[in-house]
């Protein structure tokens, strides 16, 4: 569905595509605002035929991630989140990545948690000695090992001291190991001890017992989820007002091996079987491997076709569950709590982070004595050329932060010559002019690139306005100096501090924005003028030899046929503008 701009707003999928559209459109719908509003603003759609139910579950779910339309259920931290990556090299390495690419190599995750995951790298390179050089072995080793060699985290291939066989049982270890099967590792660590026992190879037997000890603690502390060591994924959803958290308990062997968790947008009004669904095929779209059963809170919408998607994903048969009593219930309701819990978290530092202002922008309420942090900062530049292509530049600024949709850009209309005051006063001017007729709150503080006489401009045009209370100061470029209004002086503030270094941040990106500005008309005043004057090359056809040649030193550079070649640009007209260009006969 896409509304009047061509937006997409919704996507859907239909076994009757007559009906589900009509079913907009006739009657009173299901009674939800969010279907009267979507229903409201559609003005066109768009359909896509697949050849079964399954395939159309997957595009939908596809379409959902990449477009994120306004009225479906989506993950709202659709961003990429890491992987562990066990490359394709002679010796392979593990990394964190945030890319899947088809290059061969075995991936791990992702990873929702990004502590838990580095804690995870820390713990296999602890457990298992693979290397983590970037040197390309064998073809070229280092001069001498590195420091994980001397301390036995690395088995040593740039040495010699490793086949690659030897080297890749290792690997296929931390590859178990990811994949949660632990004790499987175990019992691997163990046969080779024993058999490096009877070879009399007790220094290599000692090495295996002290890595086959570590390991053992590492399994002990996980939490035991079920008797049975079986594998599958325990879902919770958390859902209050307009926001849901969903968490997956990743049940490996019967130990939980790690907790992922999305956050989930558009769910007020829907169902909780809808909602489970739109998680469930998010969540499981990028997923690198799915357990033979689900348990869930509820069953989902489209159960027969999402189970038949996760089968074949999987390469075998996959059970949603709803378990009615036992361990399964237990991790269901602690995957629930545990979403719970950081909806409640994610909602507390985000209004923390709303009602504090950052540490920079109270240091400058402080330094400034203003009455409040100024959160929101708005500077004015003004960059010319003796006058020529004079332009202004406006810059905002939201807790120390650059808000680029506030950026304004002004052509001087009032001043000839080289008048900073003026133009300093002209754009301040026009600026609060617009706030005040569109009503919109005034910054809580205007910084103005330059001195007392800037300074004094910005402050003429705000009373003009009739604005007397409007916080407003100067910043000096030749020793940074800070004006504030009615103090001859500058400001004693610290060079170093965290306060003038915010200041010093949005001048320079003030003036950056000016000066860009500038640099673009004087540079299309340049260009058009040298394409000025020439008989029959207008508007159109200037633009489509710069947009062909680049600069009109390509063009002076041209030859009469490659002229020609532009649209529009026949034998005469090309002679005439290689003739203008080169002061000469260009025939």
């Amino acid at each position: 569905m896409k509304d009047g701009e061509g937006r997409v707003i919704y996507v859907g999928k239909a076994k009757d595509l007559h009906n589900r559209v009509r079913s907009y459109f006739v009657g009173s719908g299901d009674g939800r605002p969010q279907f009267e509003a979507l229903v409201r603003q559609i003005r066109d759609f768009d359909y896509i035929i697949t050849d079964s139910e399954r395939e159309a579950l997957v595009l939908e779910a596809h379409l959902i991630k990449e477009l994120k339309p306004k009225y479906n259920i989506t993950l709202k931290d659709d961003k990429k989140y890491p992987y562990l990556k066990l490359t394709r090299e002679p010796f392979p390495r593990l990394l964190v990545t945030r890319r899947l690419e088809k290059d061969g190599a075995r991936y791990f995750g992702p990873y929702t948690d990004v502590k838990a995951m580095k804690r995870t790298l820390e713990l296999v390179r602890r457990l298992f000695p693979l290397r983590n050089c970037n040197h390309r072995l064998p073809e070229r080793p280092p001069e001498r090992p590195c420091l994980n060699y001397q301390i036995k985290r690395c088995l040593g291939p740039c040495r010699g001291d490793v086949d690659p066989e030897d080297y890749d049982k290792v690997v296929r270890q931390v590859e178990l190991f990811l994949k949660g099967r632990g004790s499987q590792v175990e019992r691997i660590l163990e046969d080779w001890m024993w058999e490096a026992a009877r070879n009399l190879d007790y220094e290599r037997a000692a090495e295996l017992r002290d890595r086959l000890e570590d390991l053992r603690r590492t399994l002990s502390r996980q939490k035991v989820a079920s008797p049975t060591p079986a594998d599958w994924d325990a879902v919770g959803v958390f859902r209050d007002d307009e926001e849901a958290c969903g968490v997956v308990l990743e049940v490996r062997e019967g130990k939980v091996l790690d907790r992922k968790h999305y956050f989930i947008g558009g769910v007020m009004g829907k169902p909780p079987e809808e909602v489970m669904s739109a998680f469930l095929r998010q969540f499981y779209l990028d997923a690198l491997e799915v357990p033979p059963e689900v348990h869930l809170p509820c069953p989902p919408e489209d159960e027969e076709e999402l189970t038949e998607w996760l089968s074949e994903k999987r390469g075998g048969r996959v059970v949603l569950k709803v378990p009615q009593r036992g361990d399964k219930v237990r991790l269901v309701e602690m995957a629930a709590k545990n979403a719970e819990w950081l909806l409640v978290e994610r909602r507390f530092k985000r209004e923390r982070l709303r009602e504090e202002a950052p540490y920079s922008v109270r240091a400058l309420q402080r330094d400034l004595h203003l009455e409040r942090p100024p959160r929101r900062i708005e500077a004015v530049d003004i960059s010319t050329t003796q006058g020529s292509d004079a332009v202004g530049s406006l810059v905002c600024f939201v807790d120390g932060r650059p808000r680029k949709s506030e950026y304004r850009r002004y052509r001087i209309k009032t001043v000839e010559g080289q008048d900073d005051f003026a133009m300093m006063k002209e754009v301040v001017s026009r600026r609060f002019r617009r706030l005040l007729e569109e009503g919109r709150e005034l910054p809580d503080l205007l910084l103005v690139d330059g001195g007392k006489g800037q300074l004094s401009s910005a402050l003429e045009a705000l009373r003009e306005l009739g604005i007397e209370d409007q916080p407003v100061v100067g910043l000096a470029k030749r020793l940074e100096e800070v004006y504030l209004p009615g103090i001859p002086d500058p400001q004693n503030i610290p060079k170093g501090s965290a306060s003038l270094r915010l200041l010093q941040q949005i001048r320079d990106e003030a003036h950056r924005f000016a000066v860009e500005f500038h640099r673009k008309l004087r540079a299309k005043r340049v260009l058009t003028s040298e394409l000025d004057g020439i008989p029959g090359l207008g508007k159109v056809k200037k633009e489509a030899l710069l947009k062909r040649f680049g600069s009109v030193r390509s063009i002076r550079e041209a030859s009469p046929e490659e002229l020609q070649e532009v649209p529009g640009i026949g034998p005469k007209l090309a002679r005439k503008v290689l003739e203008h260009l080169r002061g000469e006969d260009a025939s």
